[in-house]
C-alpha cells in the first residue's frame, strides 16, 4: 500500500465534531478526520491527548481502511455498552440499543466506588435478567479491588482489563482459579504486546480494536497468532471508522457479541454535516501533517 501525501489527504478531508448523549471516556464531543480513498471514506480519530507516535498507529488504520485491501462487512452480533451511570439511568440508556444478548458495563470510574459499580450491575440484572454481563474497568482496579468485585458481582461472561499491567492481570487470573474469565484490552496495543499477554498467561480473551492496532490487517494477524477467543471493540469511532471494526468482526466469524454499538452515544449518528469549527479543523490538519511525516 503506497502512502498518499499530506496535500492529497488534506484536500478532501472533513473534520467533524459529534456531540454525545452522555459523557464517555471523559468527553462529551468526539472529533475525527474523515478522508476518502479508493475504498471509500475512512476515519482518523486518535484521542486528543495521544502523542504523535501513538496517533501514527491510528493513522495507519485509516490508511488501511481507505487504501488497503477492501474488506467485507457482514451481519455481526453487537453487545450493548453502558457507561458508568447511576442505576436510575440504566433502563433509558440500554433502551437505545436494538436487541442484544450481552451488556458490557463500565466500572472503576475514578470518582466512583465499588458500591456504585455493583449497584449499576445489579440494576442491569434486574432490568435484563437473561443477558450476559461483562464489566470493563479500563485498568482502574488494584488486584485486591478486582478480587473483591469478582467475588461480589455474580456471574460474568468476562472481566475486561480489571487491572492496568500485564503482571497484575496474570496475578489476578491465578487467584481467580478460572472462576472468572479475564479479558485484556488496554494491555493489547501492538503485536508484541498481545503476545506478551498470551505468554504471561494474563488473559482468557483478547479485546481488539482496529484503529489502535493499526488497522484490520494488523488486528487480524494478532487474532490469528494469539490462539485466544477475540472480541472486537470500538474506539468510539463515528459510523465511518466503525466500518473497520465491523469488517474485523466479519472476518473473524462466529457469534461472539462484539463491542461495536457505541454509535448510540452520539446525538446524531451521521458525521457529515457536523463540522468542527475552523480552529479545530486547523488543529487537526496540522496534527495530520506532523503525524504523517513520522
Amino acid at each position: 500500500m503506497s502512502q498518499p501525501d499530506f496535500s492529497e489527504l488534506a484536500a478532501g478531508a472533513v473534520v467533524v465534531s459529534l456531540p454525545m448523549n452522555v459523557r464517555f471516556r471523559g468527553i462529551t464531543e468526539r472529533e475525527a478526520v474523515l478522508f476518502e480513498g479508493p475504498n471509500g471514506w475512512a476515519e482518523w480519530s486518535p484521542f486528543v491527548e495521544y502523542e504523535d507516535a501513538e496517533a501514527r498507529i491510528w493513522l495507519n488504520a485509516a490508511l488501511d481502511q481507505a487504501f488497503g485491501p477492501k474488506r467485507r462487512v457482514g451481519k455481526v452480533n453487537i453487545n450493548a455498552t453502558l457507561p458508568a451511570v447511576a442505576p436510575s439511568q440504566v433502563a433509558e440508556l440500554l433502551g437505545q440499543f436494538d436487541e442484544f444478548d450481552t451488556v458490557k458495563i463500565k466500572v472503576a470510574e475514578p470518582s466512583q466506588t465499588i458500591e456504585d459499580d455493583l449497584a449499576r450491575v445489579a440494576a442491569v440484572r434486574l432490568a435484563y435478567p437473561e443477558v450476559k454481563i461483562r464489566i470493563d474497568a479500563n485498568g482502574g482496579y488494584s488486584v485486591e479491588q478486582a478480587l473483591e468485585v469478582a467475588g461480589r458481582v455474580g456471574s460474568l461472561d468476562y472481566f475486561e482489563q480489571p487491572c492496568l499491567t500485564i503482571g497484575e492481570l496474570a496475578e489476578l487470573r491465578v487467584q481467580l482459579r478460572g472462576e472468572v474469565r479475564i479479558a485484556a484490552d488496554e494491555s493489547v496495543r501492538k503485536v508484541e504486546d498481545s503476545m506478551a499477554v498470551v505468554h504471561a498467561g494474563a488473559a482468557d480473551v483478547l479485546v481488539l480494536k482496529a484503529q489502535p492496532l493499526g488497522g484490520v490487517t494488523n488486528a487480524l494477524a494478532i487474532a490469528n497468532e494469539c490462539g485466544l477467543p477475540v472480541t472486537v471493540s470500538s474506539a468510539l469511532e463515528t459510523r465511518i471508522g466503525m466500518q473497520g471494526g465491523l469488517a474485523l468482526a466479519t472476518a473473524l466469524g462466529g457469534d461472539t457479541a462484539h463491542g461495536l454499538g457505541t454509535e448510540s452515544f452520539f446525538v446524531d449518528r451521521e458525521p457529515f454535516g457536523q463540522l468542527a469549527d475552523l480552529e479545530r479543523r486547523s488543529w487537526w490538519l496540522e496534527r495530520l501533517e506532523r503525524v504523517l511525516a513520522i
